[in-house]
């Protein structure tokens, strides 16, 4: 009896004829993929609520189906990676085990059985010459991604795009290209299985720069485009696209300690948000202290994140209360070091501490950790982030924890919506006109 391949073997197998040219991918230029989704929205936007919830159950049974495909791709890129020297945050960014898979069908699920924001009423009224109106939520059409280093940004944008009632073009980057063209694979084979278009996800990866080029220019095919990434890729996508951007920033998060602040209540916040996931954009990178609880509270925290690894840039103060500090500087301040580093300065006064916030924050989460209302209302007020918490981790910035299933992305743009998105950001909204005959005088 000749005995059957192994997993990995058989995942080996199968990773080589991944990257055969489906039936259905025919594009040569990626405007005609472009063209292709467009035509694709078409149809999701007719799809029941029922019909886009068994769809995503699809691509939840085929993710796991196909987990050691996934981890197996996964690999190359991880290889890569560290052979290109790309940085331990952005490894474990890239990173794809089996809890990892799950995790990403699982949140399928869960937008899946999230509500539908297709055709809610926002709001509408009768004009007084009997004509109704109604305002209701629709698909924007076609979302845009461009994103690095994140595989799971291909499956949680394709996921809210299609319960949503969009077809999505994703552009993910070198760094994952392996699991990427996988992962899409995975789902638009998913898609055809369920009776739903697989056009309604596309990849430009293919074509490289070219294919990120084509997102940034597509007016008329990209009703909008979602950059997730470094600053300078958000920077690059919002100057030069042409099409609708909705700003996805670098997250310079701060956690700010007064006199009030319970010493488990600190530790433990600064602690988690720091240390759980340094390599993501709701880590916090800056701790300000007010003067008169540092004596207390500087030394706590710095053992409790020493001894977790983490190596602390402070200020003069900072350093005359802590061995071993590293002396920081004014880059320290501005910098997300997505990394076990953090910036801790001494600050005199809530004054101060707002004021450095408002110099040197990029307008994603900001905490505060504080017993004294007065204190917390006014950071509340005051500070001007997406996303402004009292007493809690930074780290719950994020559409899961908010309930969002999975998200796009968290915004910190003004315009059309901020903080993390999830389904109802992916829809723009259309007036309804009924009457019976009636024109205007």
């Amino acid at each position: 009896m000749i005995d059957a391949p192994s997993e990995t073997a058989a995942a080996t197998d199968a990773l080589a004829s991944a990257h055969a040219p489906a039936a259905t991918d025919t594009a040569e230029t990626p405007q005609d993929r472009l063209t292709r989704a467009k035509e694709a929205s078409r149809a999701t936007a007719r799809l029941t609520s029922d019909e886009k919830a068994h769809a995503l159950e699809a691509i939840a049974q085929a993710l796991e189906a196909n987990a050691a495909l996934i981890i197996a791709a996964n690999a190359l890129d991880i290889e890569r990676g560290r052979e290109s020297g790309i940085g331990e945050g952005l490894i474990d960014r890239l990173r794809l085990d089996e809890k990892r898979v799950a995790a990403l069908a699982s949140a399928v699920r869960d937008v899946a059985g999230l509500a539908d924001p297709v055709g809610q009423v926002v709001g509408g009224h009768r004009m007084p010459n009997g004509v109704t109106l109604q305002q209701v939520r629709v698909p924007f059409g076609v979302v845009g991604a461009i994103y690095e280093a994140r595989p799971n940004v291909t499956v949680d944008i394709a996921a809210l795009a299609l319960r949503s009632g969009n077809a999505s073009v994703l552009r993910g980057g070198s760094a994952a290209r392996e699991s990427n063209t996988v992962l899409v694979r995975v789902m638009r084979d998913a898609l055809e299985g369920a009776g739903v278009t697989p056009e309604a996800i596309q990849t430009v990866d293919d074509f490289g720069r070219d294919g990120a080029k084509a997102l940034m220019r597509g007016r008329g095919f990209v009703d909008v485009l979602v950059p997730r990434g470094s600053a300078s890729l958000i920077e690059t996508v919002v100057t030069e696209s042409i099409v609708p951007v909705i700003e996805t920033g670098a997250g310079n998060v701060h956690i700010v300690l007064d006199e009030s602040a319970p010493d488990d209540w600190a530790r433990e916040i600064v602690v988690n948000a720091k240390v759980q996931r340094p390599s993501v954009c709701n880590a916090v990178e800056t701790v300000l202290v007010l003067r008169q609880a540092a004596p207390r509270l500087v030394p706590m925290i710095a053992s409790a994140l020493e001894s977790e690894g983490v190596a602390i840039h402070g200020d003069d103060i900072v350093a005359g209360m802590v061995a071993g500090v590293i002396p920081a500087t004014e880059e320290d301040w501005a910098t997300e070091y997505l990394s076990l580093d953090i910036a801790i300065k001494v600050v005199d006064t809530l004054d101060d501490a707002l004021a450095h916030i408002r110099r040197y924050s990029t307008g994603h989460t900001e905490s505060i950790v504080t017993t004294d209302t007065r204190n917390a209302e006014r950071f509340l007020a005051e500070v001007d982030s997406a996303v402004v918490m009292v007493n809690a981790s930074t780290r719950f910035t994020d559409g899961g924890e908010f309930g969002f299933g999975a998200e796009v992305g968290i915004s910190t743009q003004k315009l059309h919506t901020r903080g993390p998105m999830g389904l109802t950001e992916l829809t723009s909204t259309k007036w309804l006109a009924r009457g019976a005959g009636q024109t205007r005088a």
